[in-house]
């Protein structure tokens, strides 16, 4: 399927990451961390622990995908040069004199441009664990959405594990039982990208790269000037389960008129009691009377 803004996606899906984009990812990262209660205390009291807390927020993603695909986990410490660039960020965040780092964070253009880059890393990621699980896993699906996702979203349960062992971890913010809005659309993201890389989707790897992108960062956007937390899938997700599952709400329904209509005739039966034992009483009156 050719489009109009062919080269201009070509061009597009080989930008590189390092630096720029790279940098609005772990700044991104890092100022969620800092706005954590407590995470600065941390840093002043424990800087080793807010250290490690903060190269897994930042490498997370990779980290849980190397775990699935029974990589070394440590395997993101051997990019020396990614690791000087995240933990510069760290130290500038948190030390900074003045706090000059967070006060020009503060202002909105510059969240949403570093905002926008960042889910810009988050295509590259989806792609580049697909691609990474189809290399072991020749055109296994679940291994490569998971593989997707899991770079793409992994950071968010990896610092749910690290909550665990420091014991601050609580069931109801688990993105397991309760998926965020990041999670749900590199779900989806790792989802389309693992149907086009098995030659189910007649679109080109870039053409698709451009398109994903451009969705998620005006959604990321849009989420930011008007204030909210989450964009709902709700309807999506509601229309789906009515298609896939929809028909088993419809032996309740069934067992709950049969229940209402037993308890009617109950009521009926106890309502013509009464009415037969006076209708009774009245012709044993009749009956006195007539003797």
């Amino acid at each position: 399927m050719d489009f109009p803004w062919d080269e201009l996606a070509l061009a597009f899906s080989r930008t590189s990451m390092f630096p720029f984009f790279d940098i609005a990812h772990y700044l991104v990262s890092l100022m969620a961390l800092k706005r954590k209660p407590g995470a600065v205390e941390v840093a002043w009291k424990n800087p080793i622990s807010s250290w490690l807390t903060a190269m897994l927020h930042c490498f997370g993603g990779g980290i849980l995908s190397c775990i699935l695909l029974a990589e070394p986990p440590l395997k993101f410490l051997a990019d020396n040069t990614k690791i000087l660039l995240a933990s510069s960020i760290w130290y500038i965040i948190f030390f900074c004199p003045w706090d000059l780092v967070s006060q020009g964070y503060s202002f909105l253009p510059v969240q949403l441009l570093a905002a926008g880059m960042k889910e810009v890393t988050r295509t590259w990621k989806i792609v580049g664990g697909v691609t990474h699980a189809n290399n072991y896993y020749k055109n296994g699906w679940i291994v490569m959405i998971a593989t997707g996702w899991a770079r793409g979203a992994g950071g968010t349960i990896i610092t749910h594990f690290e909550q665990l062992i420091k014991g601050d971890w609580k069931p109801k913010g688990d993105e397991w039982l309760k998926m965020s809005y990041p999670s749900k659309v590199t779900l989806l993201g790792s989802i389309i990208f693992t149907f086009q890389h098995t030659k189910h989707l007649a679109i080109s790897k870039h053409n698709l790269m451009f398109l994903y992108t451009i969705f998620i960062v005006a959604t990321k956007i849009a989420m930011m000037i008007t204030e909210t937390s989450t964009v709902t899938f709700a309807p999506f997700e509601d229309t789906l389960s009515r298609m896939l599952f929809g028909w088993q709400h419809q032996f309740p329904s069934h067992e709950k008129k049969s229940k209402t209509k037993s308890t009617s005739n109950g009521t009926g039966s106890t309502a013509s009691k009464p009415t037969a034992d006076a209708s009774d009483k009245v012709k044993k009156k009749h009956t006195k009377k007539t003797e």
